[in-house]
Order: C-alpha cells, then structure tokens, then sequence
C-alpha cells in the first residue's frame, strides 16, 4: 500500500513507520556514497597503474644512462691511470654521492618514525605543539 491510499483511507503513517522509512533511507544513502567511493577509487587506481608503469620505466632508463655514464668515465680513465684505479676512483665518487643522498633522505624521512626526543616528551606530558 502506498502512503498516499493510507492516507486516504484515514490511517496516517505512525513513528514506527516513519522511522523504519528513515532508517531504510539512510541505509540506501550510505550504500550509494560507499559505492561512489569504490567507484572513483578504481577510476584512480586505473590511471595510477599505467603512470606507475611509466615512472618505472623511465627510472630503469635513467639508471640505465647513468651506468652507461659510469662505464665510460672508466674507459677514459683507464688509459690514464689504469683500469682498476679507474673503477676505484669512480667508485668512491659515486660511493660518496650516493652516501649523501641516503643519508640526507634518511634524515628526511626520520620524521615518519616517530620524531624527535622533544616531540616524543611533549606527546607524553600531553602538550601539543602549535600549527
């Protein structure tokens, strides 16, 4: 029956009926709102997937120079100073260079572990630090 002929018939819907409506509703309200979520969630992992698979691909082709880059500065240096002093000197070049930047990304990523002795201490006592 719908809620028209009851009332016409001279019954008006009661709370219960009302709230049963209500709860019905918002029960299809939430369903809908989950689904959209699912929805543009996939939506951004499928144009995610192929950047990801480019960015990977160019990483690759980048590190790909660059040992190409390396393998020649040996060769030009081996007639110099020999072979193996050539791939010793390029290897305390880039041994240094890639030892700062581990280390200055690992200084910048610190502060997922859980911050510094101050931070940790105010968190404790319950303080909070402005924005």
């Amino acid at each position: 029956m719908l809620e028209g002929d009851r009332q016409s018939e001279g019954h008006e819907a009661g709370p219960g009926d009302v709230f049963s409506r209500l709860i019905d509703d918002g029960k299809s309200l939430a369903r809908a709102e989950v689904d959209l979520v699912k929805a543009v969630a996939r939506y951004r992992a499928e144009k995610a997937k192929l950047g990801a698979i480019l960015l990977g691909g160019g990483i690759i082709l980048v590190i790909a120079g660059f040992v190409g880059l390396i393998v020649g500065i040996v060769l030009g240096l081996a007639p110099l100073i020999g072979p193996v002093l050539a791939g010793v000197a390029v290897l305390a070049v880039t041994g240094v260079a890639g030892f700062l930047l581990v280390r200055a990304g690992g200084r910048k990523l610190a502060i997922l572990a859980g911050g510094s002795e101050e931070e940790r201490e105010a968190i404790a006592t319950g303080q909070r630090e402005a924005p």
